[in-house]
């Protein structure tokens, strides 16, 4: 019985793809602190990954299209912008820290193919 890698490595290629969709949404917004009128954005994992079950989601080779959301400030400005520094920078640090679990549980598919392959 033939086994593709899609059914090997099951949804951690895409979610190591979204985190990397979210790490440049982020890293937008960080860079947008101090432009006036700028809205903060954001992607939801719990979202995006309903919607792949579900098909609703393209997945193009390179990446995913995903539609981001306008995030709600805790407090607002008076320019309008709805970038809070420190609340986008603990999103950015969850990201790259569940970035970094996505890729290790992705190494360790990647090892039992391997084992596979060779017998063990």
């Amino acid at each position: 019985m033939a086994i593709t890698f899609e059914q090997a490595l099951g949804v951690h290629p895409d979610a190591l793809n979204f985190r990397v969709q979210r790490t440049k949404v982020l890293a937008s917004n960080l860079a947008n602190v101090d432009t006036p009128g700028y809205l903060a954005k954001d992607l939801s994992f719990t979202t995006v990954m309903g919607e792949m079950s579900s098909g609703s989601v393209k997945k193009a080779p390179p990446k995913m299209q995903i539609a981001a959301q306008y995030s709600i400030p805790y407090q607002n400005s008076k320019d309008g912008n709805t970038v809070e520094l420190g609340v986008e920078q603990a999103k950015f640090t969850q990201n790259n820290m569940d970035f970094q679990t996505s890729l290790t549980f992705l190494n360790m598919k990647f090892n039992g193919l391997a084992k596979v392959i060779e017998g063990r």
